[in-house]
């Protein structure tokens, strides 16, 4: 009986639910051969693929990869070959992909995109900075805000830190002298 395991996270993944629930199946010997397309859908990681072809050799399951002609069964000697030479590329490949995003993280750091969610609080740093001209301490500012002395002692800092918005002047009326 065949079925098709299929998952929606990264091959990158050591643990994901559809691998997880075929791992389990190897380890207990229902499964005669895995057919995978490629091999990075399987693993992008040696170490990992290595993991799994040493418990897929144990339980005597058989890797098949048409997509690349890789047969691990007992009728093909070359298999293990081949399978260790594209598992190594398959792992070049992940540790290109992630040199690539931390170097486009890094670029857009120096342009100065500010990364990850911004806080909830900060759309109180106007009140912040109203009540540090009033002479208030972090400590005041929590009670007075609802929130902890820490989170006060924080929206300081970027009231501080953070420029006052731009409101155009006042239009000047001419004096007579």
């Amino acid at each position: 009986m065949a079925e098709e395991i299929t998952d929606v996270a990264s091959g990158g993944k050591c643990s994901r639910e559809g691998l997880d629930r075929l791992m389990v199946q190897v380890r207990r010997g229902r499964v005669e051969t895995v057919v995978v397309f490629r091999l990075d859908r399987l693993a992008r990681s040696l170490s990992h693929l290595a993991q799994m072809l040493g418990e897929f050799q144990l339980h005597k399951t058989a890797l098949m990869c048409p997509g690349q002609g890789i047969d691990t069964s007992n009728t093909n000697p070359a298999a293990q070959l081949q399978v260790n030479i594209l598992a190594a590329v398959a792992q070049f490949e992940r540790e290109l992909i992630v040199e690539r995003i931390k170097a486009g993280v890094n670029a857009a750091k120096a342009r100065g995109v500010k990364m990850g969610r911004p806080s909830k609080h900060d759309s109180l740093i106007p009140q912040v900075r109203a009540l540090v001209e009033d002479g208030k301490g972090a400590a005041a500012i929590g009670r007075a805000l609802g929130i902890p002395p820490s989170t006060a002692g924080e929206l300081i800092a970027k009231a501080v830190t953070t420029p006052m918005p731009f409101t155009a002047p006042l239009p000047l009326t001419p004096k007579t002298f």
